[in-house]
């Protein structure tokens, strides 16, 4: 399982012919283009549908190096897909494990300066996104420092900063490109198509709105009375809690455009536990008699934050002159989470701390924070260093001693985004960032499967060891068993991600990342209470282990169920500890109920389509705490709309935009199936076969967001929002159309048991209010998504609309000025649209109509 440096080594050429200069000239001069050409050949291998054709054309610079040979040509390049057929007489291609690839030489193949060679590749799945193509390809003859393809790298458009990858060809042919297998009803966004979306959406013009307060609070009234001039400040007074624990919310206040805290209208904060509200709910009332006057009372620190994070909304919509008014507020769910991935692609401290700001702002309460998978390890544990010095980066490195292989576009050194990891400083930090904003970190290190990264970085550590002389001290974090022959590949494409559960070495290394991660949290004054295990995706590890033999033999279990037997060891682990388990729940559900903790926390992410309504509702009936994590609507890595131009994976979902997530009904996912389209765009049925008994409900929602195609801090907020806003909607607000749920009810799309004109008119005002955000996102320097326009031509008159109320649209015919769109106009030509934001500082992508 373990021989992929020996094999890489065997099947490299002998010392490169070509100098180090050479080849820096090569990689900056080699040209390169991928192509996707049909999403559904008919010529797939076996005569099957469900690959796509792809082509990568490679451009030999006019002068090779006189010593060049094909053996020093080794392209090394991301690919997520898995190639089936190469049609090329001078190339083939290997897998070299997960998505990295390299592209050589056929033996005895001449390769010619000034030629363009195509190799056609056949590949399982699709390809519906530009942004599927991995950056950063690079050349690493033997004996020579790699180096990147200069025509790979991706480039940030200065309008809009957005990344794009200028080597892969436009995707412009709908007919071929758009869907896959036959069957599939998906269309690409055009804007004439998103036009009619959003007229329908969004109903007749809306006023601007009262109220902007996201989310909705259960009861906001106006009041009788003269604003409140804030501008020069209010005079603040606290009781029941410490000021200090209210700081991030009271700095929002002031950047709202509160000028100051210490004269002005009284701004009386009481948390006052008992008080005849629940946890994190508060009450706001106001006065213009006297001097002015606003009351905030709460049950906990938490709901004053929350109540002065409503206020400081309202007084920034408002100007800083607050109309009198009355809010009741509490929230739907005591678990409302945004899981982050720094492990694929790492995020920095800074982009953690500025999403929990946002996080606040919008009363989610938990961050689950993912720290460790197949491709890299983020937080530094001191006992284990490799960890991170091997585990934290990526480079061209076949023996894995000084760094994990480059996947997802990293290049040969990594640079950039894909390398680093959280120092425990670091991790103290972000966890002091969110215990003032009264947010739980949960972190997770996923296993026993995703977990290449751990596996590697301890097998650096047992070479380091053993060249010392020290086999019992190499052995006693080992994470595999030299003698397990099983052969496996993961989801992900790889042969070597899954920890040996069989192995007393296994529960020792987790014990000590747990005990040091346990401390932190210790340290930071915020007891670990929760820790995600992970323990999805094993892919058939063990049948070949001598070790696991061993246990099976003992215990009578079988190789399919050793994972469920990790994950029960583990979680009682956890429970002596006072630690609650939380893990997804396929490889949960694999466990006996019995032999687990009471208190479990199941992560749901089934396929709403395909089994997850049962699921779901399997696992809250086991007495477990149920969070909604259905990759349908809550996998925020997903694509906005189905457009080649769009970023994300799309195999949960190529459409989940705001209106999607503000849709659903976490509380009867059955109903879910009324209002949405299953993966194909086809409209479908569920039975509710499982039903909830009587008294169980579901305990939170979580929105995901997976880094593989997600590299910068950028692209982080330009896929979490706006969309994370209507999903802290959803789980803080119960939306009035959403239908109780009745155990064993059937649903079908456009049934009419939602209410789908009030959930229209519902949305409608959300987005009015999302409309006055933008501001707050730009004052906060949040890139969020802007969608481009919709737009038709009528009779030579361009009519345009915007995806939010009150966005700025902007147009221009041909290659002309852009100018502002404020009415239907009269143009000739080809028309250029797109979004702007507020403060003008960025544009959405644009988009052409006509001609």
């Amino acid at each position: 399982m373990f021989a992929l440096a020996a094999a890489l080594a065997a099947a490299a050429p002998s010392a490169a012919a070509i100098s180090q200069p050479e080849l820096d000239t090569l990689a900056r001069d080699l040209g390169i283009r991928f192509t996707v050409i049909d999403n559904n050949p008919d010529d797939c291998p076996g005569g099957q549908p469900g690959c796509f054709l792809s082509e990568l054309q490679v451009r030999l610079p006019e002068r090779l190096p006189s010593d060049f040979t094909a053996e020093d040509f080794r392209l090394y390049f991301g690919f997520l897909g898995s190639p089936q057929k190469v049609d090329s007489d001078q190339f083939e291609i290997e897998l070299v494990n997960g998505d990295l690839h390299v592209l050589k030489a056929r033996r005895g193949a001449r390769l010619e300066g000034g030629k363009s060679y195509k190799i056609r590749i056949w590949s399982g799945g699709h390809f519906y996104s530009s942004y599927y193509v991995m950056p950063n390809m690079y050349l690493a003859p033997e004996g020579l420092t790699a180096r990147v393809v200069r025509a790979t790298q991706p480039v940030v458009d200065p309008e809009t900063q957005i990344e794009t990858v200028p080597f892969v060809a436009a995707m412009s042919d709908e007919a071929n490109l758009a869907t896959g297998a036959p069957g599939n009803a998906t269309q690409w966004r055009t804007p004439e198509r998103a036009f009619a979306l959003y007229s329908e959406r969004l109903g007749a013009p809306i006023p601007a709105p009262e109220f902007v307060v996201i989310p909705t609070p259960a009861k906001i009234s106006r009041l009788v009375g003269a604003p409140l001039d804030l501008r020069r400040g209010a005079s603040l007074q606290v009781s029941g809690v410490a000021r200090e624990a209210l700081q991030p919310a009271l700095n929002q206040l002031v950047a709202a455009g509160v000028g100051g805290l210490s004269a002005g209208p009284e701004l009386s904060i009481t948390v006052a536990p008992g008080a005849g509200l629940v946890a994190e709910g508060y009450r706001v009332t106001t006065s213009s008699a006297g001097r002015g006057a606003i009351q905030i009372r709460a049950a906990d620190a938490a709901g004053a934050a929350h109540a002065v994070r409503s206020l400081a909304q309202q007084v920034a919509h408002e100007g800083g002159m607050l109309r009198p008014l009355a809010i009741e507020d509490a929230p739907r769910f005591a678990f409302r989470g945004l899981h982050l991935d720094v492990a694929r692609n790492f995020h920095s401290k800074a982009e953690v701390v500025k999403l929990l700001d946002q996080m606040a702002a919008y009363k989610l309460n938990r961050l689950h924070l993912h720290l460790g998978e197949d491709e890299a390890w983020r937080l530094e544990i001191k006992q284990l260093p490799e960890l991170t010095e091997v585990g934290g980066y990526r480079c061209h490195d076949p023996a894995e001693d000084r760094c994990l292989l480059p996947m997802f576009g990293a290049g040969p050194d990594g640079s950039g985004v894909h390398n680093g990891f959280f120092s425990q400083a670091d991790y103290l930090d972000i966890l002091a960032a969110a215990k003032a904003r009264n947010i739980e970190v949960i972190p997770s290190f996923d296993m026993p499967g995703h977990s290449r990264a751990a596996i590697r970085s301890m097998e650096a550590r047992y070479r380091r060891l053993m060249k010392d002389g020290t086999r019992e001290e190499a052995e006693r974090y080992r994470l595999v068993e030299p003698a397990d022959t099983t052969k496996y590949r993961s989801v992900q494409n790889y042969n070597d991600n899954t920890l040996n559960v069989c192995l007393d070495s296994t529960y020792r290394f987790l014990d000590t990342v747990l005990g040091e991660v346990a401390a932190l949290h210790a340290a930071a004054g915020t007891p670990l209470k929760t820790y995600h295990i992970g323990a999805d995706e094993t892919a058939g590890a063990w049948t070949d282990s001598p070790a696991c033999k061993r246990v099976m033999a003992s215990t009578g279990r079988d190789a399919k169920s050793l994972g469920a037997m990790f994950i029960e060891r583990v979680a009682g682990n956890l429970s002596r500890q006072g630690i609650l388990t939380a893990g997804w729940s396929d490889g949960l559900g694999h466990t006996d109920p019995a032999k687990m903790p009471k208190n479990v926390q199941s992560n749901i992410w089934g396929n709403l389509f395909a089994g997850g309504v049962a699921e779901g509702h399997d696992h809250a009936n086991r007495g477990w705490r149920a969070v909604i994590s259905v990759p349908n609507v809550t996998y925020l890595d997903s694509p906005y709309a189905p457009d080649p131009m769009e970023r994300g994976l799309d195999w949960p979902s190529r459409d989940t935009d705001t209106f999607k997530v503000f849709a659903l009904m976490p509380e009867n996912l059955p109903a879910n199936i009324s209002v949405m389209k299953d993966l194909n765009a086809q409209p479908a049925q569920v039975s509710d076969t499982t039903p909830l008994r009587p008294g169980i409900g579901i305990y939170g929602l979580q929105g995901q967001l997976w880094s593989e195609t997600v590299r910068s801090d950028s692209q982080v907020e330009y896929m979490l929002f706006p969309r994370l806003i209507a999903l802290a909607e959803r789980g803080w607000h119960e939306g009035s159309w959403e239908p109780v749920y009745k155990p064993g009810e059937s649903y079908k799309f456009g049934d009419g048991k939602v209410d789908r004109a009030a959930l229209q008119r519902d949305y409608a005002g959300f987005a009015a209010r999302l409309g006055a955000h933008q501001r707050l996102l730009d004052a906060a320097g949040v890139d969020y998504r802007l969608a481009p326009p919709g737009a038709r031509l009528v009779g030579g008159t361009l009519h345009a609309i915007p995806e939010f109320p009150g966005t700025a649209i902007e147009y221009r015919i041909g290659d002309g000025q852009w100018q502002p769109y404020s009415a239907p106009v009269a143009v000739s030509g080809p028309v250029e649209l797109r979004t702007r934001t507020p403060d003008g500082r960025r544009a959405s992508r644009s988009v052409r109509i006509g001609g």
